[in-house]
């Protein structure tokens, strides 16, 4: 905002020091007038008292009478007209503290007087010796927090101990003990830290920006899975519903085919019956007849034929008994059973196992984990028995009761998938240990005892658990793909080969690391001596 400009001369009515119109006007002897906290103020910042105007000495601080004449006149120009145009206060600037009107802006604040002053009453400090000496700073708010609370001083100090401002006085009392710096050390210390973070600021947001990317894309991804898996699985219920819908007329139409069966024989005796209850009153009616003539040769003539009576049933032991549905319903529900595992079969498990294929880890088998008869490749992917037992240092992780190894890997979230190759064996044992499985004893190995694990001895296909699931033996299994989700709790077994599902154990808990986990079994004589080997996933179109 712009202040206004006078019309007419205000040098008698204006403070020689603020340079603004009287403010309670007082005249010293020498006849120069001021107001009263100018010339207060001046006095209180000399070691001698003299007029600011004439220099004039006196031997003690004169005792200042208010001039009335002069602040009546002061006041009655202060309605009328303002000082001299000069840049006014913004909201979002500093004013000056000693203005007693229109507030100007603050061109400077100074640290020693803790006041700001426009440029006019700046005038003072720029030309008096002692105010020359004063540290003046660029315009701020609030000059008092610079002040030490407790001693009344300036805050010139760094505390590196409690990361605080102090005063001189500070370092001697409540810090004194502790390493302070001047405000300008700490303050290019701190600014260069802040330009450091304001430096990796930059990058933190491209580093955000691109994971909000990545959950953004994988909210994508994770609704076109979803309206895959609901399109195929509708599919799959609508077949079923069929199947079950198709059973459900077949059972009905078992029912209705008895029902019409006995309905039409009841219905086919009671038309014999009726025929022959027709031929009987007729018979009937014939005799009564002829019974009443007393034509001697008519009644001779027609006896003859009425003599012999026609041949009848004999109904005694004839029945219709109500159909039996008696096994009916088992037997449709039965072949609805037969029904629904043919179309189980049809499921595509092979677009289940390239799904899971694609969390293929590169894992390899950990030497410090294996039983002292094992014999692991130089690349760690291939265990066998050696036949002997091996001397080897003592270590906690080893196996020293089953013949078994862990790989180098754990995982503790996520998801994960890998293959072994088990061609050629007629004993292994493999699947998914957590991090804390017994090594040393022979605790019972179950998902309970944290092991999840398929079981192959012979002609024997188990999962086991308490108790062991028995599996349908599967023709030349030679590779087994073993996918663990940690976070839903699922561990799944595939024949990579057949590309079919073998068993899943759901709503497992984890807690602790996951360790893939291989046990190829001793040799005898030959038997069994094939190597378990992690193999590469082959993911084929």
């Amino acid at each position: 905002m712009a202040c206004a400009n006078t019309s007419w001369s205000e040098e008698n009515f204006s403070c020689s020091i603020c340079l603004d119109v009287f403010n309670s006007p007082v005249t010293t002897t020498c006849g120069h007038n001021f107001c009263r906290t100018c010339i207060t103020k001046f006095w209180d910042e000399q070691v001698q008292y003299k007029c600011p105007v004439c220099n004039k000495l006196f031997n003690t601080r004169p005792d200042l009478q208010v001039n009335t004449f002069l602040s009546e006149l002061a006041a009655q120009i202060r309605t009328t007209v303002r000082v001299k145009e000069q840049p006014c206060v913004e909201p979002a600037e500093v004013p000056c503290d000693v203005c007693t009107g229109t507030q100007q802006k603050a061109v400077k604040s100074c640290l020693v007087c803790l006041i700001s002053y426009c440029q006019t009453h700046l005038e003072p400090h720029q030309r008096v010796a002692g105010l020359k000496k004063h540290r003046l700073v660029e315009p701020m708010d609030r000059l008092e927090d610079r002040m030490c609370k407790k001693h009344d001083r300036l805050l010139e100090l760094f505390c590196q101990t409690e990361q605080v401002c102090v005063c001189l006085l500070c370092t001697v009392t409540d810090h004194k003990s502790h390493p302070v710096v001047p405000l300008k050390e700490e303050y290019e210390v701190k600014t260069a830290q802040l330009g450091k973070r304001g430096a990796e600021a930059p990058q933190k947001i491209q580093e955000r920006k691109q994971k909000i990317k990545e959950l953004k894309d994988t909210v994508e991804l994770s609704n076109k899975d979803a309206d895959r898996e609901i399109a195929h699985g509708g599919q799959v219920f609508t077949a079923l519903i069929g199947c079950v819908e198709k059973g459900r007329e077949e059972f009905n139409q078992t029912v209705k085919e008895k029902l019409k069966s006995t309905v039409k024989r009841a219905e086919d005796l009671i038309k014999e019956l009726e025929q022959e209850i027709e031929d009987l009153t007729n018979r009937s009616s014939k005799v009564k007849r002829l019974s009443h003539t007393e034509d001697h040769l008519h009644f001779l003539q027609t006896f003859r034929s009425l003599k012999d009576p026609p041949p009848t049933r004999d109904w005694t032991t004839v029945e219709v008994r109500p159909p039996s549905y008696v096994g009916a319903l088992r037997r449709s529900l039965d072949q609805l059973e037969e029904t629904l595992n043919k179309e189980m079969k049809k499921l595509p498990d092979d677009a289940e196992l390239k799904r899971v294929q694609k969390y293929e880890v590169d894992v390899t088998l950990d030497p410090d984990t294996a039983y002292p008869r094992l014999i692991l490749s130089e690349d760690g992917k291939q265990v066998h028995d050696g036949g002997g037992w091996k001397e080897l240092p003592d270590n906690p992780k080893r196996f020293i009761y089953h013949t078994c190894v862990l790989t180098r890997q754990s995982f503790s979230s996520g998801r994960f998938y890998f293959e072994v190759q088990v061609k050629d064996k007629t004993l292994w044992w493999l699947g998914v240990a957590r991090e804390s499985i017994d090594r040393k004893g022979v605790t019972e190995w179950t998902p309970e005892t944290g092991l999840w694990t398929l079981w192959y001895v012979n002609d024997v296909f188990l999962f086991i658990d308490n108790p062991d699931v028995h599996l349908p033996l599967r023709a030349e299994l030679q590779k087994v793909g073993v996918f663990v989700d940690y976070d839903e709790g699922l561990v799944s077994f595939y024949d990579v080969e057949a590309r079919v599902h073998i068993y899943s154990a759901t709503g497992c808990t984890f807690t602790e690391p996951l360790y893939p986990f291989l046990c190829p079994w001793l040799h005898r004589e030959g038997t069994n001596s094939a190597p378990l080997i992690i193999s590469p996933v082959n993911q084929t179109d």
